[in-house]
């Protein structure tokens, strides 16, 4: 197959970086998306990349909002080339015990992380049924399938990822497309290592293998389920979380 084109939501960030490079690698041609507040920082994280010689383009996109993603979307489909593959990882927190959550907590998880999956996928989607081919990995998160305290609405939406993966699977299957969730554990990115470290030894306490996961662990995972020799697994919710949640 031609060298494929892949889309990263929330490229920029701990486990997205490690997505990028993976996917790279993997001889992808790699576009990474970024909000708007991440412009000043996105030139030296390309830097970055260029220095580990990787070449990432980058493409603003604001998830929450639809129109923003269709023209990212086109931008990328006219600058690099048709997306093969999509990789739905941007997100946030915004943690609270539910009877105090404010409306405004709510929202913005989910329409940061479910709503956004659509606001994505939706325009890429017809492109790939076009060319009767394409890879979709979803982003969720050990959290979606055992729920946690403080985070109904983080919970819900990463959840709710899952649910849009076994529909959409279902729909676009017989023309090529693989949908699947990838749920990791607590993972070493930057914001998990900013937490205080008592706090985050209890964490690593409740870990069957004792450590949190490596970036490019998930990475690895996500790059197999978009490679064009997957094309047998879909539907799936693949759980790397070093046995702290097994199903």
């Amino acid at each position: 197959m031609a060298e494929r084109c892949a889309l990263v939501t929330g490229g920029v960030g701990g486990i997205g970086t490690a997505i990028c490079a993976a996917l790279v690698r993997d001889g992808c041609r790699v576009v990474a998306s970024y909000a708007p507040f991440e412009a000043q920082v996105v030139g030296d994280w390309q830097r970055e990349r260029q220095g580990e010689g990787l070449t990432v383009e980058v493409v603003e996109m604001e998830v929450t909002d639809f129109a923003s993603c269709g023209k990212a979307v086109a931008d990328v489909e006219a600058r690099v080339a048709p997306i093969a593959v999509l990789v739905n990882n941007a997100g946030i927190t915004k943690d609270g015990m539910f009877k105090k959550m404010a409306l405004d907590q709510w929202n913005a998880v989910l329409t940061t992380n479910l709503d956004s999956v659509f606001n994505v996928t939706r325009h890429v989607i017809n492109g790939m049924l076009e060319r009767s081919y394409g890879r979709i990995v979803n982003i969720s998160s050990i959290n979606g399938q055992k729920g946690q305290f403080g985070q109904t609405n983080y919970s819900a939406a990463k959840a709710g990822m899952h649910g849009f993966t076994m529909a959409l699977a279902q729909e676009v299957a017989s023309k090529g497309i693989t949908v699947n969730t990838v749920s990791p554990g607590y993972t070493g990115t930057r914001m998990v290592m900013a937490i205080e470290e008592s706090v985050r030894n209890k964490i690593i306490e409740q870990i069957p293998v004792k450590r949190l996961a490596r970036p490019e662990e998930i990475a690895r995972l996500v790059a197999f389920l978009a490679h064009e020799d997957s094309g047998f697994i879909t539907g799936a919710n693949v759980p790397i979380n070093g046995g702290q949640f097994m199903t």
